[in-house]
C-alpha cells in the first residue's frame, strides 16, 4: 500500500504546493490517488494554516477530502502533540468530532498517547501508531495495551543522514518485527524519504510519500505538488518489485 501524506506541518512559505484549505487538501488528494496513492494521511489546517484538531475543520478537510477521492480511499489525520500539548484537550477534542476519519495517527513518544488511542478506538477510528527512531516510541509502543490493537505501525526513520537511512530503517524494523502483530508502513522524511522508501519496497513493506515528508523528486528537483511524488514512488516500487521477482 502506498499512502500519500499532502500537507504535514508545512506551509506554502516550504513549498507553493503544499494545501491548507480544504478545497486544496482535496484537490491534491485527487490529483495523488489518480498516479496511485492508496491512502491519504493529511493534516487539518484552520484558516492561518495552523494544524487543528477542531470538530469544524476536522470535518470540512474529510468530507471535501472524501469526495474528491471517492469512497474506496481511506482518509486518515494526525493528532500530533504540536497540534495541542495538552493531552486531556486533546482527548477532548477527538470526542468533539462529528465527522470522524477513518484512522488518525498518535505518535507514541508524546505523552497522553494510551488516552488519545483509546478515545480513538470508543470512536471506531483505526490508529495509526507513530514510531520515531531515536525516540522511545516504539519502547511505550510495545508495552502499551494496544500493540496488537491498531490499524498500523508508522514506522518513521527521522534525523538520520541519508547514508544510513537503511540502516536505522532495519534497525527499526528489526525491534518490531514479531514483537506486534500489526503491519508496518516503513517512510523516512527530508533526506531519508527516498532511501528510507526503497528500503520498504525491497521489504515488501507498506509505505508513503507526499509534501509532508520531501519536497524533491529523487531527482532533487523541486515537486511541484503530490502527484509527481507519488508516481515517482510507484515507478520506485515497480522496478523494486520486478528485482524480487526475479
Amino acid at each position: 500500500m502506498l499512502q500519500v501524506c499532502p500537507n504535514g506541518v508545512r506551509r506554502p512559505a516550504d513549498s507553493p504546493w503544499v494545501p491548507v484549505s480544504a478545497e486544496e487538501v482535496a484537490a491534491e488528494a485527487r490529483r495523488a490517488v489518480g498516479a496511485g496513492a492508496q491512502d491519504v494521511h493529511l493534516h487539518p489546517k484552520d484558516h492561518r494554516g495552523r494544524d487543528s484538531l477542531d470538530a469544524a475543520v476536522v470535518r470540512d478537510v474529510l468530507q471535501a477530502v472524501r469526495e474528491a477521492v471517492g469512497p474506496g480511499v481511506p482518509v486518515g489525520v494526525t493528532t500530533g502533540e504540536w497540534v495541542e500539548p495538552d493531552a486531556r484537550r486533546r482527548v477532548r477534542l477527538v470526542e468533539s468530532w462529528t465527522t470522524t476519519p477513518d484512522h488518525a495517527s498518535v505518535n507514541w513518544h508524546e505523552d497522553g498517547a494510551d488516552a488519545t488511542a483509546r478515545a480513538l478506538t470508543e470512536r471506531g477510528v483505526g490508529i495509526e501508531a507513530g514510531l520515531f527512531s531515536g525516540t522511545d516510541g516504539p519502547r511505550r509502543f510495545l508495552a502499551s495495551p494496544f500493540a496488537d490493537r491498531v490499524l498500523r505501525v508508522l514506522a518513521e526513520v527521522t534525523g538520520t543522514p541519508a547514508d544510513r537511512a537503511e540502516r536505522a530503517a532495519l534497525d527499526l524494523v528489526g525491534r518490531l518485527t514479531g514483537a506486534t502483530s500489526a503491519p508496518v508502513l516503513l517512510h523516512g522524511d527530508d533526506d531519508t524519504a527516498w532511501p528510507v522508501l526503497r528500503t520498504a519496497a525491497r521489504l515488501g513493506l507498506d509505505t508513503r510519500i507526499g509534501l509532508e515528508d520531501v519536497l524533491f523528486l529523487p531527482d532533487g528537483t523541486p515537486a511541484e505538488g503530490n502527484a509527481p511524488l507519488v508516481a515517482a514512488a510507484r515507478d520506485i516500487l515497480g522496478r523494486e518489485g520486478e528485482r524480487a521477482a526475479h
